[in-house]
């Protein structure tokens, strides 16, 4: 009886600190290893690479907190910088982003509207969405990379301050902090966390739960127009295909953290541990040379390991209540 309350415990402790456990695990790891992983090069690399999947996280941890999921997030992406990079051909840079930023707000509104108002299930509708934004993308460029000739634009993902970090880690920066400001102390970001406890309960609470959870897709689809615009920036390219892995690693960053797809539950805190914990592990098996193959596998591994834990944690929470 005791081994099977210790396991439930042990299960409970791992199923709350998922990420932690993960990311203090791989520390450790390391040590034993013979790598450059702890160089400053390759932690600052890390932090770089963990960028922009945080940049969309920070949008999409709303619409995860309402108790939803936006996966047209990677096809985003990918148009975002695309369209920056052909208009700065025949307009000033700061317009082309901002002609990119407001259309990522647009597409982010269409899905608002066929979740909230149309009632259709986000899942399916924003995978759909994400497939009609690579369909043009790929029109665009007629499926082939294409190049910034704007030296301006390249030197917004590239640059370094002081030489250390870039302008793309302090971007993030920014807006990790101003999205867990609004999640912390807004009526806001009440309403966020209130929509995806209990939409119902919400809506008689007085909440316009329609609005706020528009609302969160609206942003989610800024956020990832900003990362699509960035990352052409570090790459000097657009391509459809840059966003493709971009959901799946996001929406589980985020249920590893402790940002539950269920709703009500989560925040920037839990997501940036979650996607530092994911990033780290890719860049890990690189630094062991383990082989393409087995870290495909070793990913699905870990993403039906994060998914069981959280289904249990939620299981627990149900029969606690």
């Amino acid at each position: 009886m005791k081994s099977k309350n210790m396991g439930k415990s042990l299960l409970k402790l791992a199923s709350k600190q998922k990420a932690f456990i993960a990311v203090a695990a791989m520390f450790i790891l390391m040590i034993f290893s013979k790598t450059e992983f702890y160089s400053t090069y390759n932690l600052l690399e890390i932090l770089n690479s963990a960028s922009l999947y945080l940049i969309i996280a920070a949008g999409t941890t709303l619409v995860i907190i309402c108790a939803g999921c936006d996966l047209s997030v990677g096809g985003m992406l990918g148009l975002s910088g695309i369209v920056a990079i052909q208009l700065m051909n025949s307009m000033p840079m700061i317009s082309a982003i901002l002609i990119a930023l407001v259309l990522g707000a647009v597409v982010g509104f269409v899905n608002g509207f066929l979740v909230v108002h149309q009632k259709t299930e986000p899942f399916v509708i924003t995978l759909g969405v994400g497939m009609v934004l690579r369909g043009i993308s790929l029109q665009l460029t007629d499926a082939k990379p294409i190049q910034c000739t704007n030296p301006d634009f390249v030197l917004l993902g590239t640059e370094k301050v002081f030489g250390t970090i870039t302008y793309l880690a302090i971007l993030t920066i920014i807006v990790l902090v101003i999205v867990y400001l609004v999640l912390r102390y807004t009526q806001f970001g009440r309403n966020i966390y209130a929509v995806g406890g209990d939409y119902e309960v919400a809506v008689y609470a007085g909440i316009n739960a329609r609005r706020t959870k528009w609302i969160a897709f609206v942003i989610s689809g800024f956020t990832a127009a900003l990362a699509g615009i960035m990352q052409s920036s570090r790459l000097n390219a657009g391509s459809a295909i840059y966003g493709d892995v971009y959901p799946l690693i996001i929406h589980c960053g985020a249920v590893i953290g402790g940002t539950s797809l269920t709703g009500g539950k989560g925040g920037i805190p839990q997501t940036f541990l979650g996607i530092l914990a994911l990033t780290m592990l890719f860049n890990v098996m690189t630094m062991l040379q383990i082989s393409g193959y087995i870290q495909s596998l070793i990913q699905g591994i870990v993403i039906a390991l994060i998914l069981w834990l959280d289904n249990f944690e939620v299981r627990r929470v149900r029969e606690a209540v």
